[in-house]
């Protein structure tokens, strides 16, 4: 049985920092607070507040055993009693938006994938508070694309296997103008095959809204206050897809693209048989159905002008790949 904490101060938060021998930047990316936030643990004025009691919760569990052994050794803990809390000390306050931002990504976090040559941007391993319940969730990492998939990306795909073409590209070309465009009409079993084709995977949900997310559990991602002008959603009046690169001040924290709006993208978690959860919300969507947290599935076979796609890869995979071909992970 892993250790346990009833109640976790800034003794136990270093310990397992320790335990786990990574920076404060490091362990501050893992749990999806500021570096600022740890340094305040550590030096023991605040109590780590619920949700992040919980995020150290998770990354403990989610720990090797070895770290679990040496952060048990650490704190002596033998049972999971509840430290004594000093009265000295104060409990932690929520952060603000402002005063606790998610770290933006970086270009030398952004690839090209070596076999379909879309950029890719690292979604780094740690913890996300996901749903409208901010449940913390911890998950490896990953890379997921910047972009949907676009006609053009699927273009390659068809030539390449002589897939059949999306059922409004006439004479199997893809519409003028659309090149940039997110494909549509097309069901998850042609999303999947796509993935399998370019070495990737369809992202699972939780994967899905955490790059949409980022970490600290805002409501979209650009943060948690209602603006609809920053997605292609039905209150824009579009009434179609868009350039996938047209929406950049809703970008997400990782850079990523038309997490809101657009078009659905098929996801890897079955809701039940046959059926797959969608993220995202559409141009066909109002604006309240476009928080990524929101629950969308449809049968395997479904297929749409608003439903398309994008993929993901696993960090160690994304590194393997790029050593296979010689190539940096670079833009």
């Amino acid at each position: 049985m892993p250790p346990t904490v009833s109640r976790w101060t800034g003794k136990e938060a270093r310990a397992l920092r320790d335990a786990k021998r990574v920076s404060q930047v490091e362990f501050a990316a893992e749990l999806g607070v500021s570096e600022r936030m740890i340094v305040r643990w550590e030096k023991g004025n605040v109590i780590p507040r619920a949700i992040n009691q919980q995020g150290l919760d998770t990354v403990l569990a989610a720990s090797s055993p070895e770290v679990q052994a040496r952060f048990a050794e650490m704190i002596g803990l033998t049972s999971p009693a509840a430290p004594a809390q000093d009265p000295s000390v104060s409990s932690e306050q929520p952060a603000s938006p402002e005063s606790e931002p998610d770290v933006p990504v970086g270009d030398e976090d952004q690839v090209r994938h070596p076999i379909d040559g879309k950029l890719m941007t690292l979604v780094p391993a740690g913890v996300y508070f996901a749903g409208e319940n901010a449940e913390p969730v911890y998950l490896p990492a990953f890379y997921i694309d910047v972009f949907p998939t676009t006609n053009a990306d699927y273009a390659r795909f068809v030539a390449a296997t002589d897939s059949k073409p999306p059922q409004h590209w006439e004479n199997g070309e893809i519409p003028e103008g659309l090149d940039n465009h997110p494909v549509v009409f097309v069901t998850w079993h042609d999303a999947n095959a796509y993935a399998q084709w370019s070495a990737k995977a369809l992202p699972s949900a939780q994967q899905w809204e955490k790059a949409a997310r980022g970490t600290r559990g805002e409501i979209y991602p650009w943060g948690s206050q209602r603006t609809p002008a920053k997605v292609n959603c039905r209150e824009g009046g579009k009434r179609s897809t868009t350039p996938v690169d047209c929406y950049a001040s809703g970008i997400s924290p990782y850079g990523v693209y038309d997490m809101c709006g657009n078009t659905w993208d098929w996801c890897s978690t079955e809701s039940e048989p046959g059926r797959y959860e969608l993220k995202g919300s559409a141009f066909t969507s109002p604006f309240l159905r476009c928080a990524p947290s929101t629950f969308n599935d449809a049968s395997a076979d479904m297929l749409d002008d608003d439903t398309g796609f994008r993929c993901v890869t696993p960090a160690e995979t994304m590194r393997a790949l790029l050593n296979v071909r010689g190539q940096s992970g670079t833009k």
